[in-house]
């Protein structure tokens, strides 16, 4: 069955009810097909030249395109999406006609006239992921999801890409690509590296409050002014009520919107959910919770699958555990040591592949396990072997995706100033901009020991690697204008919430969507039984059906209700096996490619 009733709590699958054929027979193969997969994505962590290759057309830029205070939508990316520039205040609690945003907002329109609904609007997430570019690459997923008889409305949150002022602490990718190369390691590598931690959090946020003292935009950037803007793209369209998928902060966003505005909720899919509570109270101490059942799903599953479809293999999850952690501990030790020149593709110099590196692209990789666990397993065996060479491959992949690595990236002449538009797939600093302005960061070097405490007791594996996140919150003075609490919602919203968690999400953790249901009497969790980010983590065709039947007649499963994924772990077909994918109706196809190439929130672990 695809879909049943969860009595009380989820228990961890093991491994799903379909599982494709296709051997670990090449490894490599998988690792070139996620080279491929990192490459399209990396490579608009960085500015997306208008006029090139990516789909732009040259007769049209967001720069050119004149904001106005309604929504006037103009034809851009060669015809295929409409674009608009929407004039709001930058302060929604006194507005003023000298301080202002632009927002950058894109339309997929409907392709069927049949039985016409209001749009529905999509966030990405991050906070920081442009809703430009979702639009551009996985708009047509996405419609085909909810419905293609409605329009798909997205848009770059204040601060982010092609809406202005953006969040750009550093001015230069010179100045950004040293800053990152300065990075500290994971904390639990050595003794100390906690107190390095901290102080670069420090310093970071110095510079990046005396970056963008001039533009006053730190003070007007939490949540409550993104619902308020997405209030006003609404009016825009001339629909009385929000139709919504939220994904990741997405549905931290679609709780703002709910409490401040629950009159005018039509549909509101929150997927992935950061819990309220924490988001907008103390900061997040409690995102770890489910991520070592994932760990222990790879154990499981890798054991389970065989010696030809998990390159990582071992007589009992135990002793893959055991393996695991064993490498670890090694890499702490002894990094793997890659030598120069060594083949065709590099590396130029020597590279040390060290415990904080494996970490991170681990932390990376287990937002998405369907797709990516057989990639890890691989990468893990040969680092064990003493190979350092797949994992470079990966990481490499998104070096060069990012403008060439090294001097090239140094020498980059593409800087362009915050007050300008920009497209990109992230922008960087605007996920600790936003986050921290919606909680109250660690105030002191103890506070943040605490908070690393919590973190590491409720993981083991990614713990210290988490760390991190909240270091970019130490030590910022300016404080936001307008803050959303929990206090704020004080009704139920005026058609139910449909709240979607996997079993066991790596940094929104099921109970999250329960806790924030909570706070809305009406609504309902629906659980996917699957690993990883999000719904779009694992193909789940079961999910996308209760997506599409609550946008187009309002259908809300009983809460509790369960939906299998379409594949298990080490499971998940190729991109390229045409014998599964042939199979497929459309449904289907566009719940497995959304799954394939959605990288929601593995930006920030890589």
């Amino acid at each position: 069955m695809a879909e049943k009733m969860l009595p009380g709590e989820a228990q961890p699958l093991q491994l799903q009810r379909r599982t494709s054929n296709r051997s670990f027979k090449a490894p490599i193969i998988a690792v070139l097909g996620l080279l491929a997969t990192i490459s399209v994505w990396s490579k608009f962590q960085h500015p997306v030249m208008l006029g090139d290759d990516n789909g732009t057309s040259p007769s049209w830029s967001w720069e050119e395109t004149k904001p106005s205070k309604i929504l006037q939508w103009t034809k851009c990316y060669d015809d295929a999406l409409e674009c608009a520039r929407l004039d709001v205040p930058m302060d929604w609690m006194d507005p003023s006609e000298n301080e202002r945003v632009t927002l950058g907002v894109v339309k997929l329109a409907a392709k069927s006239k049949e039985n016409p609904l209001p749009p529905v609007f999509i966030n990405p997430g991050g906070p920081g992921v442009s809703g430009v570019y979702l639009v551009q690459q996985r708009g047509a997923e996405l419609q085909t999801i909810v419905g293609d008889n409605q329009d798909i409305i997205s848009w770059d949150p204040r601060g982010v890409g092609v809406s202005t002022p953006r969040i750009e602490c550093w001015g230069s990718a010179q100045k950004r690509a040293l800053w990152t190369m300065r990075e500290s390691a994971v904390i639990d590598e050595r003794t100390g590296l906690l107190y390095d931690t901290y102080s670069r959090g420090l310093a970071y946020n110095d510079a990046c409050e005396k970056a963008l003292n001039d533009t006053n935009i730190l003070k007007h950037l939490s949540t409550a002014y993104h619902a308020r803007d997405m209030l006003e793209i609404l009016d825009g369209t001339g629909f009385p009520k929000l139709r919504y998928w939220g994904l990741s902060y997405g549905t931290a966003l679609g709780g703002a919107f709910a409490g401040l505005f629950p009159d005018r909720v039509e549909r509101l899919v929150s997927d992935g959910n950061v819990d309220y509570n924490e988001w907008f109270g103390k900061g997040l101490r409690s995102q770890l919770t489910d991520t070592d059942t994932i760990f222990d799903a790879f154990d499981s599953a890798c054991h389970m699958a065989g010696r030809e479809r998990c390159a990582f293999w071992a007589p009992s999850a135990k002793a893959i555990q055991e393996r695991r952690a064993s490498l670890l501990d090694g890499l702490k030790k002894r990094p793997v040591l890659i030598p120069a020149s060594s083949r065709d593709g590099g590396p130029e110099m020597p590279e040390r592949v060290t415990y904080s590196k494996v970490q991170r692209l681990t932390q990376a990789l287990v937002f998405a396990p369907a797709r990516t666990f057989g990639i890890l397993a691989f990468v893990y065996a040969t680092l064990e072997a003493g190979n350092g060479r797949p994992y470079y491959d990966v990481q490499q992949a998104v070096r060069a995706a990012a403008g060439g690595g090294g001097a090239e990236l140094l020498c980059s002449p593409t800087d362009t100033p915050a007050t300008m538009p920009q497209e990109t797939f992230l922008e960087p600093d605007a996920f600790p901009g936003i986050m921290c302005s919606d909680s109250r960061a660690p105030d002191s070097l103890e506070e943040f020991e605490e908070y690393v405490r919590v973190l590491r007791a409720s993981s083991r594996w990614m713990g210290a690697t988490n760390a991190d996140i909240g270091a970019t919150c130490v030590g910022k003075t300016i404080k936001p204008k307008w803050r959303f609490t929990t206090d704020d919602i004080k009704a139920d919203t005026a058609y139910p919430i449909l709240y979607i968690g996997n079993v066991a999400d790596n940094v929104t953790p099921l109970a999250s969507a329960y806790n924030n249901s909570a706070h809305f009497p009406s609504s309902a969790v629906l659980v996917q039984k699957s690993y990883g980010h999000c719904s779009i983590a694992a193909p789940s065709t079961c999910t996308a059906r209760h997506i599409q039947a609550y946008f187009q007649n309002g259908t809300l499963p009983t809460s509790g209700t369960v939906c299998e994924q379409d594949y298990g772990l080490f499971g998940m077909p190729a991109p390229g096996d045409v014998n599964v994918l042939g199979r497929r109706d459309e449904l289907e196809r566009a719940v497995h490619e959304l799954a394939r190439t959605a990288v929601f929130g593995m930006q920030y672990a890589l």
